[in-house]
């Protein structure tokens, strides 16, 4: 009876010592699983800390002084008014626009444009033209028929605004306003453009 109550507690023993085994194991599992993370937590939160100090190295480094070559724009403002079309090539506002582009090298004036989209009307036009007018344009460039028919409106109560027309017509033959000069489409435009945004700026004392 000894023998087999011995027999049955050494057959307990090893399943005894096998289960606290496993116990320590799972045990020293889970401790290492958390101490995993808080390394991974640590390792993220040191790069985040790492890449935020580069950012601000960068942010805030400079190759060198700024640059003294950065155009410097007067305070006057040339502007455009289209057609539907915009500057495209071969259209007589990118001639106008041309002229632009080079009275804006010679006096440094700011240039922009805006194509009326929509209907090609005088009434269409107008809410082009006020947008452009809120802008205190000292020139403005007009062409097509209903912006041209605009833009002659417009002068006679902006004597301050040099306007130039561009619609080819024969109704636009002559000045009707001192402000006012009508260019003829062709490859004289561009000079004329140009000619009158650099009077306007010399005078303007910008």
């Amino acid at each position: 009876m000894k023998t087999r109550r011995g027999w049955r507690a050494n057959d307990k023993a090893p399943e005894s010592r096998y289960k606290l085994g496993l116990l320590r194991a799972m045990t020293a599992a889970a401790r290492l699983s958390r101490d995993r993370r808080a390394w991974i937590a640590a390792g993220a939160v040191l790069l985040v800390a790492v890449v935020a100090g580069v950012w601000v190295h960068l942010a805030g480094r400079q190759d060198g002084p700024p640059d003294t070559r950065a155009r410097q724009y007067r305070e006057f403002d040339a502007c455009l008014l289209t057609g539907d079309k915009g500057i495209a090539q071969g259209t007589d506002a990118a001639s106008a626009w041309q002229g632009m582009q080079r009275a804006s090298l010679e006096t440094r004036a700011r240039i922009n444009y805006v194509p009326v989209t929509g209907a090609q009307s005088v009434a269409n036009t107008q809410p082009f033209l006020n947008s452009l007018m809120q802008r205190h344009c000292g020139v403005l460039v007009a062409v097509g028929a209903p912006q041209a028919r605009v833009a002659r409106d417009a002068a006679a109560n902006h004597a301050e605004v040099r306007f130039v027309l561009v619609d080819g017509a024969s109704s636009a033959a002559r000045d009707t306003e001192k402000n006012v000069t009508v260019a003829q489409p062709g490859d004289a435009l561009p000079d004329t453009v140009a000619a009158v945004i650099e009077r306007a700026v010399e005078a303007s004392g910008q």
